[in-house]
């Protein structure tokens, strides 16, 4: 979606409304209630027409509703009524302006041409993301019903029991990692999981008089990459032994386990399967490209 600022940019380019050099009375204030109509007036500007040198008190350039649509749908279709609004002030803003610029010959220079060449490639660049992500959401009911068929073990939700040990002073580090050995062999001959938490906490000098080791909703996203395979527990199960870099270390048991239906997670599925086309379909504009660095970067290419 494209940003405020790249819509701002575009404006000094873009002019369209008409003009009239007859004075037009003002309109009656509007009915609230009503619908503004494709041919209604939404932004006036006094005193102003393109085809004029100078302000000229009767001269008004009006844009309508069904001209000012075509420009936003062009920006970003979809455009929230509070952007609209900022555009709106934007837009007449750059109309006068772009006016001044022309009158003092700065859409002629050598500087402009390029500034308007590297728009045109932003604008297309724009437009053909645009038209990827729209291809890349594309996706049928029977792909996504493959998708979940394929990668069941993605949309897999547990209750597990986890046990953490907290790393102790760098002296105390061998101690932990004992502690977490016997706490694990411990459950494995069935401790409650609570009862071995707290002897944990105990154990590293945590006050605690109570203990809930339980997490529901747990999925392979929501663990640590290093902790995936916890979801290949069947329930009852304990995990291995995961020892963290900074010398944590945690014991998992399974509890249950269940593979979400289908309904449930199809939005998830089609936001995953467009996201991951849609990367596919950027790496051929991302790829293999050199830079020099002699000149972008002279100070590392002199090292």
């Amino acid at each position: 979606m494209r940003n405020y600022l790249a819509v701002c940019s575009l404006f000094a380019g873009l002019a369209f409304g008409h003009e009239a050099h007859a004075a037009v009375p003002p309109e009656a204030a509007a009915d609230p209630a009503t619908a503004v109509q494709p041919d209604d007036p939404v932004i006036t500007l006094e005193g102003f027409c393109r085809s004029t040198a100078e302000h000229d008190g009767s001269c008004r350039t009006v844009i309508t509703r069904a001209q000012f649509d075509e420009l936003v749908e062009a920006l970003q279709p979809g455009m929230s009524p509070s952007l609209r609004l900022r555009v709106a002030n934007a837009y007449a803003r750059n109309l006068k302006m772009s006016a001044a610029a022309e009158r003092r010959g700065l859409d002629q220079t050598p500087a402009f041409a390029q500034e308007m060449a590297y728009a045109r490639l932003q604008l297309l660049s724009q437009d053909l993301t645009r038209a990827l992500q729209a291809d890349a959401d594309g996706i049928s009911e029977a792909e996504l019903a493959a998708y979940y068929r394929d990668n069941q073990a993605s949309f897999e939700q547990a209750t597990v029991a986890r046990i953490y040990v907290a790393h102790g002073k760098p002296a105390d580090a061998d101690a932990m990692t004992r502690l977490a050995a016997d706490l694990h062999e411990r459950a494995v001959r069935g401790e409650d999981p609570d009862k071995l938490q707290l002897e944990a906490y105990r154990q590293a000098g945590i006050a605690r008089t109570e203990a809930s080791t339980r997490l529901p909703n747990v999925r392979r996203t929501t663990l640590p990459p290093a902790h995936e395979a916890v979801l290949d527990l069947k329930p009852g199960e304990i995990s291995r032994v995961f020892s963290d870099p900074d010398g944590a270390h945690f014991i998992y048991k399974m509890i249950s386990k269940e593979i979400l239906p289908f309904e449930n997670i199809k939005a998830e599925i089609r936001g995953e399967m467009a996201s991951k086309r849609f990367r596919e379909s950027m790496k051929a504009f991302q790829s293999d490209i050199t830079f020099n660095d002699a000149y972008f970067n002279p100070r590392s290419a002199n090292r």
